[in-house]
C-alpha cells in the first residue's frame, strides 16, 4: 500500500478519535456528574479505536497516535522510516477533528472555552486537580500498558481478529483510570487538536502530553520485545 493511502488512513482515523471521543466530551458530558459522565467518554474513545481498527488497520494498521507509531517502532512492528510521515499525518488529523468538533460545539449559544474544551491538563487545569508529577507518571504508565496491549494482541501468535476489541477496551479502561488525573492523553496527536483551539494554557503545558506518551511507548516496546525475546 502506497505512504500517501496509508498516511491519508491515518489522518482520518485520527479524525475520528479526536472528533468522537473529544466530541463525547465537549458535546455529551461534563465531568464530574452529567450527560454520559466518564464511563460513556471512556467508551467512545475505545470504540473510535475499535471501529477504525476495523475499517483501516488493514489499511495503515491504526495507529492514529504518535506514541503509538514510536511504540511499534521501538517493538521492531514498523519501520522508522516511515514514522515522521505517520506523524505529520495523525496531528492534522487531529487537529482537523478539533476544529470541526469547535465548529459545532461553537454553533450552541452560551457556548465557551473556559472548560476546557477536552484538552489535556495538569495542577489547576487537572479534572482532579493532580500535579504535574503526578500527570506525568499516569500519562508513562498508562501509555506504556497500552503498547503492551497493543504489541500482545497484534503479535503472530494472538488471535488477530479479535485484537481491535482487545485494544479498544484497553484504551477503555486507560481512560477510566486517567480522565480525572490529566483528562487523559497517552496520545499527542489528541492533545494537540484541542490545545490549537483553546491556547493559552492549554498549549503551555502540551509538551507533557507529548514528552511522558513518547516515553512511555517506547518503554512499553522495549518490555514487550523483552517479554517476547526467545
Amino acid at each position: 500500500m502506497p505512504i500517501s493511502k496509508r498516511c491519508g488512513a491515518e489522518f482520518f482515523g485520527t479524525f475520528w478519535l479526536v472528533f468522537g471521543g473529544c466530541g463525547s466530551a465537549v458535546l455529551a458530558a461534563a465531568f464530574p456528574d452529567v450527560g454520559i459522565g466518564l464511563l460513556g467518554v471512556s467508551l467512545a474513545f475505545g470504540l473510535t479505536v475499535l471501529t477504525m481498527a476495523y475499517a483501516i488497520g488493514h489499511i495503515s494498521g491504526c495507529h492514529l497516535n504518535p506514541a503509538v507509531t514510536l511504540g511499534l517502532v521501538v517493538g521492531k512492528r514498523f519501520p522508522a522510516s516511515e514514522l515522521l510521515q505517520y506523524w505529520v499525518a495523525q496531528c492534522a488529523g487531529g487537529i482537523a477533528g478539533a476544529l470541526t468538533l469547535f465548529f459545532i460545539a461553537s454553533g450552541k449559544t452560551g457556548f465557551s472555552l473556559a472548560g476546557g474544551f477536552a484538552s489535556n491538563g495538569y495542577g489547576d487545569h487537572s479534572p482532579g486537580g493532580y500535579s504535574m508529577v503526578a500527570g506525568f507518571t499516569a500519562e508513562v504508565v498508562l501509555t506504556a500498558f497500552f503498547l503492551i496491549i497493543i504489541l500482545g494482541a497484534t503479535h503472530k501468535n494472538a488471535h488477530g481478529a479479535l485484537a481491535p476489541v482487545a485494544i479498544g477496551l484497553g484504551l477503555t479502561l486507560i481512560h477510566l483510570v486517567g480522565i480525572p488525573v490529566t483528562n487523559l492523553s497517552v496520545n499527542p496527536a489528541r492533545s494537540l487538536g484541542p490545545a490549537v483551539v483553546v491556547g493559552d494554557w492549554a498549549l503551555a503545558q502540551l509538551w507533557l502530553f507529548w514528552v511522558a506518551p513518547l516515553l512511555g511507548a517506547a518503554v512499553g516496546g522495549v518490555i514487550y520485545s523483552w517479554l517476547e525475546s526467545e
